[in-house]
Order: structure tokens, then C-alpha cells, then sequence
């Protein structure tokens, strides 16, 4: 299941830490959800969720640092907090190495635990940004100038006939180019496609009036 807020996943073998855990981090204002062991948050997890990670060190079967090496093997760069009653330096460099955000030692430093995952949230809404603006570039090379031109007068509003006069072409090639604007940006309905407008818009730093969108290097004629 995929949520629409951040979440912070809680994993640990203990039931009363991910009981006491989640409370502290619900009265936060955070949303979180609950895991006992590493195999259950891989099973559950949906890639490109946003939120952070409160992780144990030592779980059975699946260690927290053995869960954290599966998430960077597949590409998943949720940050972690890691916690511990038994940590050692070479756990903490192992964590650090791979990309964690903290490394926490029981008992827990309450506020530094909410203030590190403040920045877990933080820093995953920005990478989903980055990961965002860069598909949306990556569509944008698909289009052609005249596909360009086409969605930015559709996107006023402009009907296929209206579109035809203002360029020149017939409303027959108009109603082509739109297929095709539906077909390589992979939109569904005319919403999906003023959508995607808007936010190649912001992508690329453009205003509505910067005739540059049209002129980007990555169009073709």
C-alpha cells in the first residue's frame, strides 16, 4: 500500500519498543506504520513511498543492517534511523557507509529522534522532487517543437480547430500531434495532459509566457 502523507516505518522485533515507538512519533503530528521484522517490511513496503525509517540493529533472520544492504541493492534510498542497545563503532560505521541519517542507542534521546526524522522527511521529499522533475525531462525529450507547441495551446484552452489556424496546419495533423502528446507522455484524459504541462513548466523554470519552453535543446522538429 502506497500512502499519501510521510510515513515513518517503524521496524523492530520487539513489540513493546514499536508500541512505545509509535506513540512518541504519532504525538508528533507523524504518521507511522509498524513492521516485526525486516522480511515483513519487504513484503509490504511499495517503492517511492516518502517518509523515513526507524530501524533495530539487531533483528532475527534478517539484521538491520543486512535490510538496509537489500534497500540499497535495490535502489531504495529511504533514510534510516538506526537504533541499538548493544552498538559498536564498526555498526556504526557500516550504517553511516550505506547512507544512514542517525545511529541511535537505547535509551533513545527522544528529541534527537524526532529531530532526525524530521530530516528523514525532509530529505525524502526532496529526492522524490528530483526523481519527479527528472522524468518529466525525460518525457519532454520525447516530444517534438511542434508537439510543444501544440500542448501549450492546449493547455489554454485552445480547441484542435483554433489550434490549426493560430499554426498554420490543418485540424486533422492538430488532432495527430495530440494523439501523440497522449501516447509518448503516457496521459489518459486532457486533465492529465494540462497536468503534465504545468509541471514541465516547473521543471524547466519556465513561466507561461517564456517562449524558451519551445526552444529547449532537448525538442525536435
Amino acid at each position: 500500500m502506497k500512502y499519501m502523507m510521510p510515513t515513518v516505518f517503524i521496524v523492530d522485533d520487539d513489540p513493546a519498543v514499536r508500541d512505545s515507538l509509535a506513540l512518541l512519533i504519532m504525538a508528533q503530528g507523524m504518521r507511522t506504520v509498524t513492521f516485526a521484522s525486516a522480511m515483513e517490511f519487504l513484503e509490504n513496503y511499495t517503492e517511492g513511498e516518502i517518509g523515513c525509517m526507524v530501524l533495530d540493529i539487531r533483528m532475527p533472520q534478517i539484521t538491520g543492517l543486512a535490510l538496509q544492504e537489500k534497500l540499497v541493492e535495490r535502489g531504495i534510498t529511504i533514510p534510516i534511523v538506526f537504533i541499538t542497545g548493544h552498538g559498536d563503532i564498526e555498526q556504526c560505521r557500516r550504517a553511516f557507509q550505506s547512507g544512514a541519517i542517525d545511529f541511535l542507542t537505547k535509551p533513545i534521546d527522544q528529541n534527537r529522534l524526532i529531530d532526525s526524522l524530521r530530516k528523514g522527511i525532509r530529505m525524502s521529499i526532496h529526492q522524490q522532487q528530483e526523481e519527479e522533475t527528472q522524468e518529466v525531462m525525460q518525457l519532454l525529450d520525447r516530444i517534438s517543437g511542434r508537439e510543444r507547441e501544440v500542448l501549450e495551446l492546449v493547455a489554454d484552452g485552445l480547441s484542435s480547430k483554433e489550434i490549426a489556424r493560430q499554426l498554420d496546419l490543418s485540424p486533422r495533423t492538430i488532432e495527430v500531434h495530440r494523439a501523440n502528446l497522449f501516447s509518448k507522455l503516457g496521459v489518459d484524459s486532457l486533465a492529465d495532459l494540462i497536468r503534465f504541462y504545468l509541471k514541465a513548466l516547473e521543471a524547466t523554470g519556465k513561466k507561461r509566457s517564456d517562449e524558451s519552453f519551445l526552444n529547449e535543446t532537448t525538442a525536435r522538429q
